[in-house]
């Protein structure tokens, strides 16, 4: 009995903790001590967040247009946006008909972490801004990284400045804003950017 409660509560600390624990049962009949060990487990423990500027790190080595690409591997569409998220990027792609997917992708591999199916309803009008776009979201990454490192990129679609929305991060952890054309790929300060 005491054995199943140890082994509960170390279960539910692997849980909370978010790593691996190990436990030790030791049971008899004059020895009712019990032994409990957590240890890490092997995940990349990257909480995404740099404790010198209290901003996102940008962890590992893939590119937002690596993601993008790798996202769309797994999940055939349109890519409408890349944001390094939580430690991962997350690629949200618009499939055939109204089908959204949210797809995760490690930053330091490429790997797909994971996919989900997506609620959106605005598909008419993502269709109707990339229309008679010849910029993908991916293209947009890889022009504005000639400006910094890629951290995310977006579909603006409202009125007549669409484009895709980039930010990026330097070294030291300066964020800017940008804009790139939908046709030409040409790459403009974001006049909202402070």
């Amino acid at each position: 009995m005491k054995r199943n409660i140890v082994i509960a509560v170390v279960t539910a600390a692997a849980l909370v903790g978010g790593g691996t624990a190990t436990a030790l049962a030791v049971a008899g009949d004059d020895d009712d001590s019990a032994s409990v060990t957590r240890t890490d487990d092997d995940r990349d423990d990257r909480s995404g967040e740099d404790d010198d500027a209290g901003r996102a790190a940008v962890p590992g080595d893939v590119t937002a247009a690596e993601a993008v690409a790798a996202a769309l591997k797994h999940t055939p569409g349109t890519a409408v946006s890349a944001e390094l998220d939580d430690g991962s990027w997350e690629i949200d792609v618009l499939g055939k008909g109204d089908t959204w997917h949210s797809v995760r992708i490690a930053p330091d591999t490429g790997k797909v972490l994971g996919a989900q199916k997506d609620d959106e309803d605005d598909a008419a009008e993502v269709r109707a801004a990339l229309k008679n776009a010849s910029v993908t979201a991916g293209q947009a990454a890889e022009v504005a990284e000639s400006k910094g490192r890629v951290v995310s990129v977006d579909l603006d679609d409202d009125g007549d400045d669409r484009g895709w929305d980039t930010e990026t991060r330097a070294s030291g952890g300066d964020e800017r804003e940008w804009k790139v054309d939908l046709k030409s790929a040409a790459v403009t300060a974001d006049r909202d950017d402070d």
